[in-house]
């Protein structure tokens, strides 16, 4: 193939990838909000304060995390979930159907994600040995 040919054809992928990228950041473009204007502030009846009810220790215990998650990532959660003593991340892809040889490694990603939200714990055993919990 010759030398001019690739450059051509290097540069129409370098001027799609740029359009994709320029139209994926328009958009994403922040909505701008308005400043109060008087008509508005005079318009709004006066707030009064609210004075909310104690919320029981259970309720605050029980509120949901709103993360978005891959199928993949709940897979794995509820793997960890299920088993409150701990696993490992070769324990977790055997359980998912993996393979025995890259069955670790599967689990691995999806763990680091888990562990970055703290929805999991990561508690290292004595040498290279891992286990997850949920919390």
């Amino acid at each position: 193939m010759r030398i001019s040919h690739k450059r051509k054809v290097q540069l129409k992928l370098q001027k799609r990838v740029k359009g994709v990228a320029v139209a994926a950041t328009a958009a994403v473009k922040p909505a701008v909000k308005k400043a109060p204007t008087a008509e508005t502030v005079k318009a709004a009846p006066a707030a009064k304060p609210v004075v909310e009810a104690v919320k029981p220790v259970e309720a605050v215990a029980s509120v949901a995390v709103n993360v978005a998650l891959t199928p993949k990532q709940q897979q794995v959660l509820d793997i960890v979930v299920q088993h409150a003593e701990g696993i490992n991340p070769k324990g977790i892809g055997l359980q998912a159907g993996q393979e025995d040889a890259k069955a670790a490694s599967w689990a691995t990603g999806a763990l680091k994600k888990l562990v970055e939200e703290n929805l999991v714990e990561r508690i290292q055993l004595a040498g290279n040995k891992v286990l997850y919990k949920a919390l």
